[in-house]
């Protein structure tokens, strides 16, 4: 595991999870299964790669199944290994190695931008992650890795961004920046799901980000929007006003998790690279008259 300026790393996950009801009614989206690992682990593996090591999730009512799939299951670690399944019973310990865990409940939910404060006391004043867990990345280099060699150059606030087709811009947010580089760029302003015309380019925000404390006092100046909500983005303008903040586009392909159709996509994908499940897989949808 490479050594890291960043070793803390929020992960909110106290949304109700409305865009997969029924299924989420009365388990979190997050434990949603992407083949056979809930999608907030992917999202815990990506942050310890690139050398996280306490890693902070908010939480909210009904999501206990989180902190219980973190935790040591003594029984199930018992009955595997009276039963000889040394190589499951290695993976499921594995789980709760990952990394110092850290629970923070969001009593209301007031937005991701509320959810990061909600952090406030355990990050102090050191440079810190935001990973969000319907956005999984698959990448050679671990996204927040790549971000990360980005903030030690520049020991600034850095947001990861794709490019999206211009028909989709108004689903994200986006970035107005100048380029620095091939692939960064110098952060001018952010606007939340523009319309087409109006964007300012087509860098959506992907669900990273490397920040610094001063966010927390952005945040505390940045009035509830919508539904009393919030939001990151409106602080990240706030801070990009005040100090530079860069965008890293993120070499890899990212799935929606959090979008049904994005989900099933990931599902597929992650199934045909999985050495077990690959080869009959492919014969199987190779089998289908679409």
């Amino acid at each position: 595991m490479p050594s890291s300026s960043v070793i803390k790393a929020i992960i909110p996950a106290a949304g109700l999870g409305t865009r997969f009801l029924p299924a989420t009614k009365a388990s979190p989206k997050e434990m949603l299964p992407l083949v056979d690992k809930p999608l907030i682990q992917y999202v815990v593996e990506e942050a310890v790669a690139a050398g996280i090591r306490e890693i902070i999730i908010i939480t909210g009512r009904g999501k206990r199944a989180i902190e219980d799939h973190f935790d040591v299951s003594f029984e199930l670690e018992e009955n595997l290994r009276d039963n000889g399944k040394k190589v499951l019973l290695k993976e499921i310990q594995a789980i709760s190695d990952l990394a110092d865990f850290c629970y923070v409940r969001q009593r209301h939910a007031r937005g991701l931008g509320h959810a990061v404060l909600c952090a406030r006391h355990l990050i102090g004043n050191e440079p810190f992650a935001v990973l969000l867990g319907d956005d999984i990345l698959d990448a050679p280099v671990p996204a927040l890795r790549q971000m990360i060699e980005v903030y030690d150059r520049f020991r600034c606030p850095v947001v990861g961004v794709q490019p999206v087709p211009k028909s989709e811009v108004h689903r994200y947010g986006v970035i107005k920046a100048e380029p620095v580089e091939s692939d960064l760029y110098r952060i001018e302003d952010l606007v939340e799901k523009p319309l087409p015309e109006k964007a300012p380019s087509n860098l959506a925000v992907i669900g990273r980000y490397i920040l610094t404390p001063e966010i927390f006092d952005a945040l505390d100046k940045t009035p509830p929007g919508k539904n009393g909500e919030i939001q990151l983005t409106d602080a990240l303008r706030i801070l990009a006003r005040q100090k530079t903040m860069y965008g890293k586009r993120l070499q890899g392909t990212r799935y929606d998790a959090g979008d049904k159709l994005g989900f099933l996509k990931a599902t597929v994908e992650f199934g045909l690279k999985r050495p077990d499940l690959g080869k009959p897989f492919r014969q199987y949808l190779k089998s289908l008259k679409l």
